[in-house]
């Protein structure tokens, strides 16, 4: 088997992925809303989220050009929802990506605007009038973002997670939080870059398997880091969640158990690919590296 350059891959994508937002992000907009815009989208970020997508329709060699813009689709309902999280109203925080919120910057009305013109963006970009994608591949790409991103996937959680402040959930009530809040999205990526391929009943499953499982592992190496990281590395204030007396995976079931539990997310993700028949997995496994290896 030949050695995959992760490295290579992931700049590459990355690449491409940061030249299409430049290129689809509007430039001159109504007082000032696409430089509000621009600014909580361009400049910082993984990119997981597109990488995932498009490294799944690669895993079916896909619709490139519906992949490109479902990755980025992802990448504005993501960066919307970062947007308005932020806000006085929801989480109050000052500092993401290694710069001031959009709030801070562009004041609660103007960022409350970008959150949900990026939202109307995504889907903007997903249905193309030029004949470039499918018209049923368009349908359901929107369908599956839709679905991860509102009352049963992100925004529930996101309820789920300001009603939870100061309450003590258990460990199954904080893992369908966290499904519904960070996951859904997550394991969407991966699903949104299988439907511009043509996947088998089987491959939709271990892909299923595989976003689900990562979906989660990111969110239990995200509450580890909130503890061992700092700001800095963070790009966004560390150890907001305890003091927030949020509940998380370190405060239930301390360190030693979560990191344990990312490592068996990410053997479940693995072995899901294992399983799949799928012909090129090394970027989706090289992800689920990424994914959980941040921790060690």
């Amino acid at each position: 088997m030949s050695h995959f350059d992760f490295s290579a891959w992931s700049g590459l994508h990355l690449e491409r992925v940061e030249q299409a937002l430049v290129q689809w992000m509007p430039q001159l907009t109504h007082a000032g809303l696409g430089e509000a815009m621009r600014y909580a989208v361009l400049g910082g970020g993984k990119r997981l989220r597109p990488l995932l997508a498009l490294a799944a329709c690669e895993s079916l060699n896909g619709h490139a050009q519906a992949a490109m813009r479902a990755a980025c689709a992802v990448e504005l309902i993501h960066a919307y929802s970062l947007v308005h999280d932020d806000m006085p109203c929801m989480d109050n925080d000052v500092l993401r990506r290694g710069k001031p919120t959009v709030h801070v910057k562009f004041g609660q009305a103007t960022a409350l605007l970008a959150g949900d013109a990026l939202q109307a963006l995504a889907f903007e970009l997903l249905t193309p009038q030029d004949g470039s994608v499918p018209e049923a591949m368009q349908a359901k790409l929107c369908a599956l973002l839709a679905r991860a991103a509102g009352e049963a996937g992100m925004a529930g959680g996101q309820a789920i997670d300001l009603a939870s402040v100061g309450t003590a959930l258990n460990e199954a009530q904080l893992k369908k939080m966290h499904e519904l809040k960070t996951g859904a999205l997550l394991q969407a990526s991966v699903m949104m870059g299988a439907a511009c391929g043509t996947p088998t009943p089987q491959q939709t499953q271990a892909l299923l398997t595989y976003g689900h499982a990562i979906g989660l592992a990111f969110q239990v190496v995200d509450d580890i880091l909130d503890v061992t990281a700092d700001s800095a590395t963070l790009g966004k204030t560390a150890g907001k969640d305890a003091e927030a007396n949020k509940p998380t995976y370190v405060s239930i079931l301390g360190m030693q158990r979560s990191q344990d539990y990312a490592q068996q997310l990410y053997t479940q993700a693995t072995s899901a690919l294992d399983a799949s028949t799928l012909t090129d997995t090394a970027a989706l496994r090289s992800l689920a590296d990424m994914v959980v290896q941040r921790v060690y």
